[in-house]
């Protein structure tokens, strides 16, 4: 048996790197998952029937967590189609980096939009299912910016903060319903996106960090995995730095 088995998750922003990493742990360890995407229709497609071939249930949904009402319609199609929601895992989000002197109030107003107010959807949406169900486990992505800061993405860093201080305002409010709640703060992930960057600048990012390498999706992914599952059922309202060792 899996660490998931028997139970169902819901994973945002799931149709590439780490996201998808985790949907891909989430369904060998038994859960059947509920995933969403945006624009990636294709891959969307191609990880749905990716999650199946584990012999769980798998369906993605094309919806914008950062929108009130799409996020409520959400909620209620993955319990209508799945009869349950055991995990919720926040990981959709996006950067548009700048020097706060040249970022434009459109490019702060996106990040906090997608970032933190998703997490604000997703979760009051969700809480009233876990709420009936006297059980569940919320696990926010955050990053190691939301905690240290970082020059050029003040937009980015105010969104994870944001994340790490609403998860844990959750864990206190919904602690008494057995509803866990905890943040994945990722260190340097290396991932498609990061495969594109100057090798060098790549390798001095490496070198600063105690292990000496990137991490790597799955990584994420078994962070995830260990929260959603009862394995951590006394563990709520902490951040998990999955970093190697780069904030110690």
């Amino acid at each position: 048996m899996g660490l998931l088995s028997g139970k169902t998750a819901l994973i945002t922003g799931a149709s590439k790197g780490i996201g998808r990493a985790i949907a891909i742990r989430y369904a060998q360890e038994g859960a059947n998952v509920a995933f969403t995407f945006l624009s990636s229709v294709e891959k969307g497609a191609a990880l749905e029937k990716e999650l199946a071939e584990f012999g769980i249930k798998a369906k993605g949904f094309r919806s914008d967590a950062s929108d009130f009402k799409a996020a409520e319609e959400l909620i209620s199609s993955v319990v209508a189609e799945f009869g349950a929601l055991d995990v919720l895992v926040n990981n959709a989000g996006i950067t548009r980096d700048n020097l706060l002197m040249r970022m434009t109030e459109e490019a702060w107003d996106e990040v906090i939009t997608i970032n933190l107010k998703s997490c604000f959807n997703t979760v009051k949406a969700a809480s009233k299912t876990m709420m009936k169900a006297r059980k569940g486990s919320i696990i926010n992505i955050t990053s190691v910016v939301g905690i240290k800061g970082n020059a050029g993405q003040a937009n980015y860093a105010a969104s994870k903060a944001g994340i790490i201080g609403f998860t844990k305002s959750i864990a206190l409010e919904l602690g008494s319903r057995n509803i866990r709640s905890n943040a994945v703060a990722p260190g340097f992930i290396e991932t498609e996106m990061t495969a594109v960057l100057d090798e060098k600048t790549v390798q001095s990012w490496r070198d600063g960090i105690p292990l000496k390498r990137g991490g790597q999706p799955e990584e994420v992914a078994n962070a995830c995995v260990f929260l959603g599952s009862d394995m951590s059922s006394y563990i709520s309202g902490q951040v998990l730095q999955v970093d190697g060792g780069m904030l110690t």
